[in-house]
């Protein structure tokens, strides 16, 4: 009869490594037979030959790769090195070869039988070279054969089409038909899939008051869209600066690296997808903190009429500084109902300073004072111009005429 105390004995040193190693042996067991042609997986490389790189990819499992998938397309100089993680597709799980047979894009390191046939079934990326432009997208070639490529399948966004000839770059087969004669790729499926593998990271640190950095990628009469890395952010027209722009292209083109603040995350009501809403407004140093230095009353400045109302107009002295003529202070000579009786929008005007207020962002002009100036150097112009006719006039009369000095002069010496 066995003694109790025998069941809550710990395990010997012996029975804990048989556990272990039957542990491991099941692990890898698993590992192997999960393996199938078409998974990805990803392995670290330990060893390097002088074709082939072998990476452990988990328990006893390891891969062999071509160093060829490595080679730099310029200088041919292969860029890996034992201990570097990759991540790749496996081609044969060791039922044809005895081993396992990872690519990690087909169409380099050389051409294998049924490799166009093996991207299709397994999603595998393929590189090829786009050779040419044609009615409906591009001529590609893929290991050493004609492929198509619609236009809208090439990228993610509208470019020209010269731009992508003589490119090498990856595609994934979406059809082959009529024994290989008619293969049909696509580009933008594996853009999406970075796309959504990046913006997984993106929207973990994406949230209102973030300060994030972008690529312009269009523009809009609204505004401006801004790739964040796999989601893409919208600059309304009203937050691209303290500046008024009639239109994005006026501040920004298309490729411009931009730094934006994250004011919005929203559902779209048609999508449900979320939005993200940016500002470079919020970002910039706002000029009205500077403006009673840059515009001090008195001073007399030049600007834009932007706006006309019944009561006034709004000239812009700067980008986000506005001052009101009020309808009073806008002709001098006479009285008008409206500014639009003297003045036009986008006309050049000049004021003066009246008033500054920067904590209410209010700034009084007035036109009238100039134009008091004017017609007050005009009038004194004119006064002197008098002056000096009548100075003329004056000294011609006390004189007398030539001929009346001549006479005078021959009377004396009879």
């Amino acid at each position: 009869m066995s003694d109790p105390a025998d069941d809550d004995r710990k395990p010997a040193p012996d029975e804990d490594f048989a556990a272990l190693f039957a542990a491991s042996e099941a692990q890898s067991a698993k590992v192997e037979r999960r393996v199938r042609a078409g998974d990805r997986v990803r392995g670290r490389v330990i060893a390097i030959g002088a074709e082939t790189a072998f990476v452990a990819i988990g328990g006893k499992s390891e891969a062999a790769i071509s160093l060829a998938e490595f080679g730099d397309p310029e200088t041919g100089e292969v860029r890996l090195a034992v201990g570097d993680q990759i991540e790749a597709t496996v081609t044969d799980d060791g039922s044809r070869s005895g081993s396992i047979v990872l690519k990690k894009t087909l169409g380099r390191g050389g051409h294998v039988p049924g490799e166009l046939e093996q991207a299709l079934a397994h999603g595998i990326p393929v590189e090829g070279t786009v050779s040419g432009v044609n009615k409906g997208g591009f001529d590609v070639q893929v290991v050493g054969q004609r492929a198509f490529c619609p236009a809208s399948q090439i990228d993610l966004r509208r470019r020209e089409p010269t731009e992508y000839v003589g490119q090498r770059l990856q595609f994934r087969i979406t059809k082959i038909e009529g024994n290989g004669r008619n293969i049909v790729v696509s580009r933008r499926q594996l853009l999406e899939a970075e796309a959504a593998k990046l913006a997984e990271t993106t929207w973990e640190r994406l949230r209102v008051g973030a300060t994030v950095q972008g690529t312009v990628t269009s523009l809009r009469d609204f505004g401006a869209f801004v790739d964040l890395g796999g989601v893409e952010g919208l600059v309304h027209v009203s937050e691209l600066g303290y500046g008024r722009a009639g239109h994005p292209s006026e501040v920004l083109k298309v490729g411009d690296t931009v730094e934006a603040q994250v004011v919005k995350i929203e559902p779209d009501a048609k999508t449900g997808q979320k939005r993200v809403g940016l500002s470079l407004r919020a970002l910039a140093v706002d000029p009205w903190t500077t403006a009673a230095e840059k515009f001090p009353v008195g001073a007399t400045v030049r600007g834009k009429v932007r706006k006309l109302e019944a009561f006034g107009a709004f000239v812009e002295l700067a980008p986000g500084i506005d001052g009101l003529a009020h309808v009073s202070r806008i002709v001098a000579d006479r009285r008008i109902s409206h500014p639009k009786q003297a003045l036009e929008v986008g006309a050049e005007v000049e004021v003066t300073v009246l008033s500054v207020e920067p904590e209410q962002r209010r700034l009084s002009l007035s036109m009238i004072e100039g134009a008091r100036r004017a017609h007050e150097a005009a009038e004194r112009a004119e006064r002197q111009e008098e002056s000096a006719t009548l100075a003329k006039v004056n000294l011609s009369q006390g004189l007398g005429t030539f001929g009346e000095l001549l006479k005078r002069s021959l009377d004396k010496k009879r």
